[in-house]
């Protein structure tokens, strides 16, 4: 599906840059990808918060169309993870909206919403989705504010822009532990069927908050997928983060690249070798069927090759040596092209998944062509006529004066033509906003695989994002995700899909990207969360099934 326009410009307009900072510590980090193989567990992470762990109510009031309750309590991860969770952060406030009389005193539905990126404090949702869930089909909401986010936000943390790339993981471990949390009081007060939700990144938490609950739980995760990874190296959240500083920090320090690397997998990595593979064969054999002959210009000679010769399947990384002789070897191509008297014949090198075409030179009088047996042969025609071109080039450019010479039989001389593009476009490029920003990595330009640092990044988020490195939720046939079909914050492709990792699983499309869904289709996701919550009545009470 193709990627929504408006998505890339609404994400250009923010300011926001996320990871300013880096990576952070180490030691963090190595923490929290140990304490993900807990988590990661529905039996050991649900023994880690207590069915009476302690709620403090700060607010009781009834209003006109609702209850409503504040409270707080201390974030489960600081107890397992001392001094990893930021001082202000520590404490999670939420906030409970609930009908003043139960249609059905037996059934009191709740849901939980968990905030997607950028969504500080508890009115957007309580306006957007709980207000209209609780008036529409009677389900109380509760609403908790994410960890550096709005009341949790780091005194010196811009907006949403998180410091480091290990804040999100920490981020992620609270709020798993903080559901687990809010769902006991639930019970403990007598609300069930019980529920949760989010947009965006408040989608994907939900997702790995409902994996660690034991019983059945309705779970509608909206505009979000199965990892953060595609969201950070392919999306257009890309953009955003500033990947010179992550590369510089990661080399720069071994503890990443000798043990913390050691420490994560990629995911999808089998997924993404067998696409490979096969777009590989194919494009070979389609190019090239039955060995027939395949004419790339009227100034080439056929040329015959086997589709199966060399066949070769990894991903390849170019070097600076390989891209300068590309360049060398076009400027002698363009050169060849005026020289009537030489006949030019193209090979294909399949080991190259690129398919560099280079060109060899034959007699004339020879009817076969002439192909060099050796790669220093090839080398030195390559370096004769970059050479013959050069010293060209050089003459003209020492003189601007002399008229540009023509390669011919006769070496007749040809005025250079001029006009004033050619002086207005040197002056352009020289002015200093028009130059490059000298990043090293241009993230729209590179495939997440040609840099290490960008391995690793990718290798981290799956390590803690990725939905098959935890528990299946208890019912998945309670479970519907809601996702954009042009969505480019949330790329699908080359990862693994939530039907695959959620047997059982509902997934259902809107034709819209991440923003115009988000903005229009409000109604939609409500509507998912009222018919989750009917399945789980009709199937489930009291966490017994309904025969």
């Amino acid at each position: 599906m193709s990627a929504s326009k408006l998505d890339a410009v609404y994400r250009s307009m923010l300011l926001t840059k996320f990871f300013t900072k880096g990576w952070g510590k180490p030691e963090n980090l190595r923490r929290l990808f140990e304490f993900r193989k807990i988590v990661s567990n529905r039996d050991k992470c649900f023994t880690l918060v207590e069915k009476d762990y302690p709620v403090t109510i700060t607010k009781e009031q009834n209003l006109a169309d609702c209850k409503l309750i504040e409270g707080y309590f201390l974030s489960p991860l600081e107890k397992c993870l001392p001094g990893i969770v930021p001082e202000i952060a520590q404490k999670a406030h939420f906030q409970i909206v609930l009908p003043i009389h139960w249609p059905d005193p037996h059934c009191k539905p709740v849901c939980l919403h968990l905030a997607g990126t950028g969504d500080h404090f508890f009115w957007r949702r309580r306006n957007l989705m709980v207000k209209p869930l609780l008036k529409e089909a009677g389900i109380g909401g509760i609403i908790l504010e994410n960890p550096f986010y709005g009341l949790r936000k780091p005194t010196d943390q811009i907006r949403s822009s998180l410091h480091n790339v290990s804040d999100i993981f920490v981020m992620g471990g609270c709020l798993i532990l903080e559901s687990l949390v809010l769902f006991h009081w639930c019970e403990r007060n007598g609300l069930g069927p019980l529920g949760v939700t989010g947009l965006s990144m408040g989608g994907h938490m939900a997702s790995l908050a409902a994996t660690n609950w034991p019983k059945p739980l309705v779970l509608v995760p909206c505009l979000s997928w199965s990892t953060a990874s595609a969201v950070f190296l392919q999306g257009v959240m890309s953009q955003s983060i500033n990947w010179d500083l992550l590369e510089d920090q990661y080399l720069s320090d071994g503890v990443y690249r000798e043990k913390l690397s050691k420490m994560v997998t990629i995911v999808d990595e089998a997924f993404l070798a067998g696409k490979k593979f096969a777009r590989t064969y194919s494009n070979n054999f389609n190019s090239t069927p039955n060995t027939q002959t395949i004419t790339q210009d009227p100034i080439v000679d056929p040329l015959k090759c086997s589709p199966f010769k060399n066949l070769d399947i990894t991903y390849k990384e170019s070097s600076a040596k390989d891209v300068k002789k590309g360049a060398l070897l076009e400027k002698v191509k363009v050169s060849e092209l005026s020289e009537p008297n030489e006949t030019k014949q193209m090979t294909v090198d399949i080991n190259n998944n690129a398919k560099n075409i280079s060109p060899v030179e034959h007699d004339s009088s020879d009817t076969k062509s002439v192909v060099a047996k050796e790669d220093s042969s090839k080398t030195n025609i390559l370096d004769d006529k970059t050479a013959k071109l050069e010293s060209k080039q050089t003459a003209v450019n020492d003189n601007p004066n002399l008229p540009a010479i023509k390669e011919g039989k006769d070496d007749k001389l040809e005025k250079k033509s001029w006009n004033l593009s050619d002086l207005t476009s040197d002056l352009w490029i020289n002015l200093p906003f028009m130059k490059s920003s000298g990043k090293k990595i241009d993230i729209s330009k590179i495939h997440w695989r040609d840099r290490e640092a960008l391995q690793f990044m990718r290798g981290i988020m799956d390590e803690c994002t990725h939905l098959s490195n935890f528990s299946i939720p208890f019912d998945t046939s309670l479970i519907i995700a809601v996702c954009a079909k042009h969505d480019a914050y949330v790329p699908r492709e080359d990862v693994g899909t939530l039907e695959e990792i959620w047997p059982g699983a509902e997934v259902r499309y809107v034709d819209a990207g991440h923003v115009s869904a988000y903005i229009l289709h409000q109604s939609l996701f409500r509507s998912c969360i009222k018919e989750a919550f009917e399945r789980s009545k009709k199937k489930w009470k009291d966490g017994k099934h309904v025969d």
